[in-house]
């Protein structure tokens, strides 16, 4: 099987790469061995959240130059603020591009609502979250936060304690609507993207409206767990319509509806364009010849290698097992690159667990146009993005989206530099 490009992970990065290479032409290939983090994430997007002190950051582009003096091996200091402003720019264009619709921009994070009612700073965030600006209030006086009666992953009662201590009036209470009711029978069935698919049922759209009605006659806004608009992406504007005021959504407990809708955006647009996305299949291992790879070699195709001009490492972290950890090593299992860690398992972690824990800066090691190395020598047809990079912390930090989008894009871009130079 030849391609232009093979790219190895199904994610945020590896599907963005993907779109941005298909979109100029490229016979690309994603090999995906799983489900994508993205069913498992918030659905809004970090860039760069939070300084090394904690604080949000309001301007990221404006906190990058402090950045590389603290954090020099992070993608952003490799790749430099006006490539990474750049690509940014181009990010926010593709998701657009892919039906996606955000609040938010590049020159200014916002503060979304989580699951807790607390809120946490982010650059982009679905249209149906509830945001307001960095250091300032949300723009509704009193909210009605509702569950849905029986569904564990969502509790209406601790994001209203949270709303309440930034000077909210808040009400909470929960829908009763009885097409849920066989879902709600077995509660391995009554997950947000099962609720959904009934609730988006126009019928029960209707019903659901009925009840928020009620609910909400005497406040400014609702907030709903994200268990509607997995199927018909108009159902919550047209709750909104049929209520009279805002019907914004939180994220749920994994599965999470607004990450696995954002992932069937960008596999649908990768697969508009051509793309061959090969899901439930893994590369085992690959054939390198004189620093470059020649072959690539997966579970379900055994003997019949992929063959690519450029390959893409978009394989993700420990969660998604681009990289695997044992009792006295880390190391990234598919062309034995270099990682960046600490020698002593002793110090990948933090003893207290809120603090910054050195495992989560893990990743492979690049040269400053993000291929990757083995014993320090780059290998010329393969380039590393997303989380299995090493040198940053999506957590303390805030920018596991960013750096997957960002590297994503730079490297589209270099891989089509290279082909015209080649032409």
């Amino acid at each position: 099987m030849k391609f232009d490009v093979a790219i190895i992970g199904g994610g945020l990065a590896g599907l963005t790469c993907g779109i941005q290479l298909a979109e100029q032409g490229k016979r690309c290939a994603i090999i995906s061995a799983g489900q994508s983090a993205l069913h498992f994430s918030s659905g809004s997007l970090d860039f760069l959240s939070y300084r090394p002190d904690g604080s949000a950051i309001d301007n990221p582009l404006d906190a990058l130059a402090e950045l590389a003096k603290h954090s020099p091996e992070h993608p952003y200091s490799l790749l430099g603020a006006e490539c990474v402003k750049q690509m940014a720019g181009q990010a926010e264009r593709l998701l657009q591009d892919c039906g996606l619709h955000f609040n938010g921009s590049i020159d200014h994070n916002h503060l979304r609502v989580t699951p807790l009612g607390t809120l946490r700073a982010t650059w982009l965030s679905p249209v149906e979250v509830p945001t307001a600006a960095i250091n300032s209030p949300l723009p509704w006086k009193r909210i009605a936060v509702v569950g849905i009666e029986g569904f564990l992953d969502f509790q209406p009662q601790l994001a209203a304690g949270s709303l309440a201590e930034q000077g909210i009036e808040v009400t909470t209470d929960y829908l009763h609507v009885p097409a849920l009711d066989r879902l709600r029978n077995n509660p391995s069935e009554f997950r947000a993207t099962n609720i959904s698919r009934v609730l988006d049922l126009p019928e029960n759209t209707e019903l659901l409206a009925e009840e928020l009605v009620r609910l909400a006659d005497d406040v400014d806004a609702v907030i709903l767990p994200a268990c509607i608009g997995l199927e018909n992406a108009k159902s919550v504007s047209l709750l909104c319509a049929r209520v009279g005021k805002p019907v914004m959504l939180v994220p749920t407990l994994p599965p999470s509806l607004l990450g696995i809708r954002m992932h069937q955006a960008l596999r649908r647009r990768f697969q508009q364009l051509g793309g061959q996305f090969m899901p439930g299949d893994s590369v085992l291992r690959a054939e390198i010849d004189g620093q470059c790879v020649k072959k690539i070699y997966t579970r379900n195709h055994t003997d019949i290698p992929v063959v690519a001009d450029q390959v893409v490492l978009a394989s993700g972290s420990f969660f998604s097992n681009g990289l695997i950890a044992e009792f006295d090593r880390i190391y990234e299992p598919v062309f034995g690159l270099d990682v960046l860690d600490a020698s002593q398992r002793g110090d990948w972690t933090q003893e207290n667990m809120f603090s910054p824990q050195p495992y989560l800066r893990f990743g492979v090691k690049t040269d400053q146009t993000l291929r990757g190395t083995v014993d320090g020598k780059p290998l010329s047809n393969l380039y590393i993005i997303g989380a299995v990079l090493g040198g940053y912390d999506p957590l303390q930090q805030g920018c596991g989206a960013g750096v997957s989008l960002v590297t994503a894009q730079y490297v589209a871009q270099q891989i089509l530099a290279l082909a015209e130079v080649a032409a």
